[in-house]
């Protein structure tokens, strides 16, 4: 498997994977999210609440606000021998503040200054005059398969890599493909008197070239073990992060269905 990056940014990553199936890229999509834990709000103790909100809805809003995670300092709950909460598996945050004003993510105030809300400016609750509101939150590593509040990835999603093939003994260079591809993959090259392929990674094969095209010059296929994968995260871990810890999973599925065979066998 040969993985290439082709974007990187914050929240962003895409790259292609070369040398697998459907079946294997599929399983990362997966894999990156909901198997990839990351730290949410779980349990709210609310002391006081005077805001025209249910204290039901209060703690569903905190329990989507996305938390910076680090994977190497803590532990899922169901793994830590502590009996409540502890700083292994748990993280407490504190929310309290008197109206007239509106308490934003930025306001929960963590014991732990590396886990806190990924954005400031996520609106919790609206504070008339005279409103209070006092609680404690306490934050856990989870998996998506349980709530989708754990799920560090907004878009996990992959495509086959296109192939675009310009016939020359065919091709009259009428444009008409060019002024149909919706995305701009085809250009003109005035010089060679010829259609060029400029953007192969942006084509969505919708064969809208091929129809277009009376001389039936030109074919769009895909490489079969050859994906373009997109990975987006909500800020909570980079996608870089996310991709390790998603093929290093993925490597321990596969061993253990090696070993469960070998021991059958």
């Amino acid at each position: 498997m040969e993985i290439e990056i082709k974007n990187r940014e914050n929240d962003l990553l895409v790259f292609t994977v070369e040398g697998v199936d459907v079946s294997m890229v599929n399983a990362l999509r997966r894999i990156c999210m909901v198997e990839v834990p990351t730290l949410a709000i779980e349990t709210v103790e609310i002391l006081k609440n005077d805001a025209r909100i249910f204290d039901e809805a209060l703690a569903h809003r905190l329990g989507l606000v996305p938390l910076t995670t680090d994977l190497e300092s803590m532990i899922l709950a169901e793994d830590c021998d502590c009996e409540g909460h502890c700083p292994r598996c748990s993280v407490s945050l504190i929310l309290e503040g008197k109206g007239p004003k509106t308490l934003y993510s930025g306001d929960l105030k963590s014991q732990d200054t590396n886990l806190k809300p990924v954005l400031d400016t996520i609106p919790l609750v609206k504070l008339k005059d005279g409103d209070e509101v006092e609680l404690e939150a306490i934050a856990q590593l989870g998996l998506g398969t349980k709530h989708a509040k754990w799920q560090p990835t907004t878009s996990s999603a992959y495509k086959h890599y296109p192939e675009i093939i310009i016939d020359p003994d065919k091709c009259e260079a009428c444009l008409d493909c060019v002024k149909g591809c919706p995305r701009n993959v085809l250009e003109y090259d005035e010089k060679n008197n010829q259609i060029t392929v400029v953007d192969l990674e942006n084509c969505s094969m919708c064969r809208t070239c091929m129809k277009d095209c009376q001389n039936e010059a030109i074919t769009v296929e895909i490489v079969e073990d050859k994906f373009i994968f997109r990975i987006e995260t909500d800020g909570s871990l980079s996608p870089t992060e996310v991709l390790t810890r998603a093929c290093d999973i993925l490597s321990e599925k596969a061993d253990k269905i090696v070993t469960f065979s070998e021991g059958g066998s």
